[in-house]
């Protein structure tokens, strides 16, 4: 298994799947649903941040604030994408601190609680947080849901056995 924060040809690469949200499947994949079904990449930052910086009314007021942001490998950043409805805004905010993606997420999770700035993840990575009180969510009409991840593999060739194991594995309701 190898995790890659990039874009990998699994057919030039050898490998025999990957896993890839949907908008960014190729056509001529078999994709198959893994992982919960619907997600959100939310806005969040401590209250007591916002309290002093204020709380932003609109994506674009984040270009006034310090964001926790995530690199790639590649060394692009992770641009922020929100939506409501129709109107689709991306913008590359300033930030004190940025970090791959993977297990170092918690380090924004971390420096967002501390009041360094604002973060922007996946919903599940700061719901404890959230619970908690020491994140407080912005922009929440601007986080549309969508579909969660995929397993995708080539149809050109024979299924290897532990390919064929992990779908299967994966398909299994959890009370089997």
């Amino acid at each position: 298994m190898t995790v890659e924060d990039s874009f990998v040809d699994i057919l030039a690469s050898g490998a025999d799947a990957g896993i890839r949200y949907e908008e960014r499947l190729e056509q001529d994949m078999i994709a198959l649903p893994i992982g919960p079904r619907s997600q959100r990449i939310i806005t969040a930052a401590a209250p007591a941040y916002l309290d002093v910086h204020g709380r932003p009314a609109h994506p674009r007021d984040l270009l006034h604030h310090a964001c926790l942001r995530l690199r790639f490998s590649s060394g692009a950043l992770a641009i922020w994408e929100f939506e409501r409805g129709d109107d689709v805004i991306r913008i590359d905010p300033p930030g004190p601190l940025l970090i791959q993606p993977g297990s170092a997420c918690d380090l924004l999770v971390e420096a967002a609680i501390a009041g360094l700035g604002v973060v922007r993840l996946f919903e599940d990575w700061v719901a404890p947080a959230m619970q908690s009180g020491a994140l407080e969510r912005i922009l929440d009409e601007w986080d549309e849901p969508f579909s969660g991840p995929m397993l995708y593999y080539s149809g050109r060739r024979q299924l290897p056995p532990p390919l064929r194991a992990f779908i299967d594995f994966t398909r299994k309701e959890p009370s089997e």
